[in-house]
């Protein structure tokens, strides 16, 4: 998809299934990390279909690592899943350095500490946007999971726009991710997912790592393309 928006203008249809296309993968790097896998998302996860090419040697190491390891499921799968889940995203008690912390503030703040600017600033854009945090989220607001929903959202409202055929306001919802793409999301993820590979034991999670940093890579092309297209 992504050679097929750098070589032409697509339709309106087809830019409708593509920010669909990337809602969607938003929404499920999100779900994958803001909590563990549980028994339904991973008889989901067991019946995809995971594509060898996906356009980046990062998404389809990401994509090998991730089916295989569905390929071996038993009976402790959930078990082990979410051990690894809290070993890699939490260790053993937090020195900036003991895990994989999925928080924009530790890779952007020079002590590694929680609640710094970077999430002031990551809030603030929300609240404009109108959004709220849950009460069950009891995490900081610059967590990977809120910042990757947060694409998702944006590119669900660029659907919306382009459904409309508001397109003065599906340029604009575009601009809005690809800022926050630029400023914060992709500012510290490759440095988050080089961290995952180093704390992660399963392929599961190697394979998140390896998923996250293609799919972002080819993002970055789809948002600088759309806006050079205005």
């Amino acid at each position: 998809m992504t050679e097929e928006i750098l070589e032409e203008t697509l339709t309106s249809s087809e830019l409708i299934d593509l920010f669909k296309q990337r809602g969607a993968t938003y929404g499920l790097l999100s779900r994958l990390y803001a909590r563990e896998v549980d028994a339904a998302l991973l008889d989901e996860l067991h019946g995809t279909l995971w594509p060898v090419r996906t356009g980046t040697e990062a998404g389809d190491e990401g994509n090998r690592l991730i089916a295989t390891y569905l390929s071996g499921i038993w009976e402790n799968t959930l078990t082990e899943l979410a051990a690894d889940y809290m070993r890699t995203f939490f260790g053993h008690g937090y020195s900036g350095h003991a895990a994989a912390y999925p928080f924009e503030s530790v890779y952007s703040s020079e002590k590694r500490l929680l609640m710094q600017s970077a999430r002031d600033e990551v809030l603030a854009l929300y609240r404009a946007a109108g959004l709220s945090k849950q009460e069950s989220w009891k995490e900081g607001e610059d967590h990977i999971a809120l910042e990757l929903e947060f694409m998702q959202i944006l590119s669900l409202r660029t659907v919306e726009a382009l459904c409309q055929g508001d397109t003065d306001a599906a340029t604009a919802w575009v601009r809005s991710q690809y800022n926050f793409f630029d400023t914060h999301l992709d500012s510290w993820a490759a440095l988050l997912t080089a961290e995952v590979k180093k704390f992660a034991k399963t392929d599961f999670y190697r394979g998140l790592a390896f998923l996250t940093e293609g799919f972002l890579e080819t993002d970055r092309d789809v948002l600088e393309d759309l806006i050079a297209q205005d």
